[in-house]
């Protein structure tokens, strides 16, 4: 939520009775499939890494969604867009600090490409329609934007969103923003890993665990256990 940790499972816990049943019933039905991106890279030769930083929503859910895709080495959630004396949960929370809840995506270009991570974004991490929400998380902090790291990035990231608006792959336009790169800012440890250390939070089971889920059922072969 907005404030702190206790804020967000209190909030579950009220929202509990109707979002449970919904969020089980996507739970266990299958999700749409998106087509693959037009426009990407091909798999790179050698070794090396690469980085990606993506907003959509709380950075717990999203964080989980990669940490779970195969090709992907590290995944840390914290704050993009704002300054360094506001990148903090108790500043980002009120909403005008600028920053987005993020994560970064360390990959590994040999065995993903970028335009596969966004198909993943848009298939299950997120719903790219919301406008400055995500959910029961209400604010510009919760927006869905993509911070390409470079031209290459977002000439995809472009691409990929017209591609699928082109072809109504949602009920509603994207209104994902793609932006350059700002430096990324990790949040505080206790956000970290949080819905693998948390799975039983009801924010997780009711919001989360769902989006897992989802990426084993449209993503088999990119699906990591663990």
């Amino acid at each position: 939520m907005t404030v702190s940790t206790s804020n967000k499972a209190l909030l579950a816990v009220a929202l509990a009775a109707g979002l449970f049943a919904m969020q089980s019933c996507l739970a266990s039905s299958k999700p749409v499939a998106l087509p693959d991106p037009k426009v990407d890279t091909p798999l790179a030769a050698g070794k090396g890494q690469q980085t990606a930083v993506f907003a959509g929503g709380c950075f717990w859910g999203v964080e989980a969604v990669f940490e779970h895709v195969k090709g992907v080495d590290k995944v840390v959630s914290g704050y993009a867009g704002g300054t360094s004396a506001t990148a903090r949960y108790e500043d980002v929370g009120g909403g005008r600090s600028g920053h987005a809840e993020s994560v970064r995506i360390v990959y590994d270009p040999a065995k993903i490409s970028y335009g596969q991570l966004l198909k993943v974004f848009f298939s299950v991490a997120h719903d790219p329609t919301q406008l400055n929400r995500q959910g029961p998380d209400t604010g510009p902090q919760y927006r869905s934007v993509i911070f390409a790291g470079d031209e290459a990035q977002a000439k995809i990231a472009k691409a990929y969103i017209a591609q699928l608006d082109a072809a109504h792959a949602f009920p509603k336009p994207i209104v994902t923003k793609v932006d350059g790169a700002k430096r990324f800012y990790p949040a505080e440890a206790y956000h970290q890993d949080y819905a693998r250390r948390n799975p039983n939070d009801r924010y997780i089971v009711i919001n989360d665990a769902p989006k897992v889920v989802h990426l084993k059922q449209l993503f088999p072969t990119l699906y990591r256990g663990g």
